[in-house]
Parts: structure tokens; sequence; C-alpha cells
């Protein structure tokens, strides 16, 4: 079993004002403050990189949110290509509201499966901001839209993605720690268990 297939690990996009609205500063000094094997743990379950995990690990503590998130960019965009391979290898298909999958079914699982087969790995977009209304024609523009693009330009493509998951999951992160929520057993933040990958 790939990383890809193991059950739980689907994001689901994040509410439009989780995206708008900062993590408190109290949320920003216990991030700060965590010991670096516990925040390390906190940064892969938002991007699974080590390189990226560990360099905005190391540049504690931050000032302030919006530094966090500029360095969280930053690093996204340094990715190797084989950091990229890394992190889309534990990437799942996006989540959808219940009854989508089966609502689109075949139109999604030939989407994914053609992906898949080009690509090599999970199919993957960053729903913040969308309603749950939006994500299925955004999910299925998007799949459609980038088969067309060459395993480079695709690269590219995956990359912003996994940049803009990793800034909705790392705010959810910090959310989480503000209000005693965080996890370091189960899923990811911003990540449901019960929702099923196909």
């Amino acid at each position: 079993m790939t990383p890809t297939h193991l059950p739980g690990r689907v994001a689901i996009p994040s509410l439009p004002e989780q995206t708008r609205t900062p993590p408190s500063q109290n949320a920003l000094e216990s991030f700060n403050a965590t010991p670096v094997d516990e925040v390390r743990q906190t940064l892969l379950a938002c991007l699974h990189s080590a390189r990226w995990a560990d360099r905005i690990a190391d540049h504690r503590p931050y000032p302030d949110a919006e530094s966090l998130l500029a360095a969280s960019d930053e690093a996204a965009y340094d990715l190797t290509p084989a950091d990229l391979v890394q992190a889309l290898a534990w990437e799942t298909l996006p989540a959808l509201p219940e009854g989508a999958y089966s609502a689109a079914h075949t139109a999604l699982s030939a989407a994914y499966a053609a992906y898949e087969a080009k690509f090599g790995h999970a199919f993957i977009i960053c729903l913040d901001g969308l309603s749950h209304t939006e994500a299925l024609d955004h999910v299925l523009a998007g799949i459609r839209s980038r088969l067309a693009n060459d395993p480079e330009e695709e690269r590219v493509a995956a990359a912003e993605e996994l940049r803009r998951l990793a800034r909705g999951r790392l705010v959810n992160a910090l959310r989480g720690a503000g209000n005693g929520a965080t996890s370091h057993h189960g899923a990811a933040p911003g990540i449901d268990p019960h929702i099923p990958p196909h």
C-alpha cells in the first residue's frame, strides 16, 4: 500500500472564514514555544516535506502570524523536485461534500485514474475559500485542465497547490494550538478521517 492510498488522509477544504482570520497571538506563542520534535510533527502533517518542516521549525520564534505564513510560502517555493515527490507521496484525493463522490463517481474516478497514470501521484488541489457547492465543479475543472499539462507544467502546478494546502493547514494547526485542540496522534489538521478517498 503506497502512502497516497492510506485511509483517512483526505484533505478537506477550510471554511472561507478560516483562511481569512489570522491565528491568535496566543496560538503563535504556543507554536514558538513547542518543543522542536512536536512542532516538526505538526508541520509534517501540514506538508510532508522534511526540508520544509525543518526550515520553518528552525527559524522560530516568529514575531507574528504573517511572518510565519510568509516563511511557509518561501519554504514551499524552494521545494526541490525530490522534496515535491516526497510531499506528493503523502497527499490524497481532495475531499468533497458528502454525496459528491457518488453523484460524480464515474467522472471523478476516470479523471483521477488518468491523472495518476500520467503523473504518478494523487491529484491535489486546494479548496480553501470554496463553498461545498463549488468544490465538485472546481475539482472536475481543475483535473481536466491539468491533465493537459506536460510533466514539468504539472510539477509547477502541483507545487503551488501544495504551498496553498500547507498554508491553510498551518493556519488550522495554529488555531488548534490556540484552543488546545491540536492532536499529535491523529489525522493532520484539516484532515477528516471519516471521509473515504474515493
